[in-house]
């Protein structure tokens, strides 16, 4: 039997949504004829987390399709519908809605080649909402039920300007790398989408990433209401602000560096 209710709240779905948003998954037109909008994930949903936030799916197209280190069709997603929307919009949106004070940059790859991007700060708590909505609606896929609990995440793609929350972002990509009992790789358009869920840990916490692009990370912690509050005693001497150190995966992680 379906379920009727909303995969975010417990109010009756009246349709159901696209995890992640269609509009990442770019038009045959605007990649060469590829089909990449097959076998979509969808689930149950009310209009307050479907209809209502058709801009916050727009806004994350913009944000993340010409993230360097994407793959091709990443490239191709924002110089084609990217930039399309970006024309519809008025003349400071970008730096308004996606990314703000930005300048105009240009990187060199390995072979010599010029790539022009923008640098600036990103609406990040924007950015955090997307995913978030995102990781509830491929939780509900995955288990069949709607996640009670807290959603923690770091955005591997960003520079974070807090010295110990961009290590604690380099660490815990080490620890699912090499750290974490995964229950394999999945999503049918995997250049577009793809996620891996692991394990619970000894505190119930379950683990996820979900990459966009193939180089978009996004690494989520799902803490269900009833788990163990997570104690270690490096994480309580880290947040007492004494120098730590940890090693994950042969690599040494060092906070609160003096």
């Amino acid at each position: 039997m379906e379920n009727k209710f909303c995969y975010k709240c417990d109010k009756v779905a009246t349709s159901r949504e696209h995890v992640p948003p269609i509009c990442l998954f770019p038009e045959a037109k605007d990649v060469m004829g590829l089909n990449f909008r097959k076998d979509l994930i969808t689930v149950p949903s009310c209009d307050e987390h479907n209809s209502k936030k058709s801009h916050d799916d727009e806004f994350l197209m913009l944000s993340i399709a010409g993230i360097v280190g994407n793959n091709l069709v990443g490239y191709l997603q924002s110089q084609t519908k990217v930039d399309r929307a970006i024309r519809r919009k008025c003349k400071d949106f970008l730096n308004k809605e996606v990314i703000k004070n930005y300048t105009h940059q240009t990187l060199k790859s390995k072979s010599g080649r010029k790539y022009p991007v923008l640098y600036g700060n990103p609406n990040y708590d924007r950015l955090v909402s997307c995913f978030e909505h995102i990781a509830y609606g491929i939780y509900f896929h995955e288990f069949g039920e709607r996640f009670n609990g807290i959603v923690k995440m770091l955005l591997g793609f960003i520079s974070y300007n807090d010295k110990n929350t961009q290590t604690m972002t380099e660490m815990v990509k080490e620890k699912f790398r090499v750290d974490e009992i995964s229950k394999g790789i999945k999503g049918e358009n995997p250049a577009i989408f793809k996620y891996q869920f692991f394990e619970p840990d000894q505190f119930g916490l379950i683990g996820m990433v979900m990459t966009f692009y193939e180089g978009t990370e996004a690494f989520v912690a799902f803490q269900p209401k009833n788990s163990k509050e997570p104690f270690d005693l490096s994480l309580s001497l880290l947040n007492a602000g004494i120098p730590t150190f940890i090693e994950v995966g042969g690599k040494t992680f060092e906070f609160n560096k003096k």
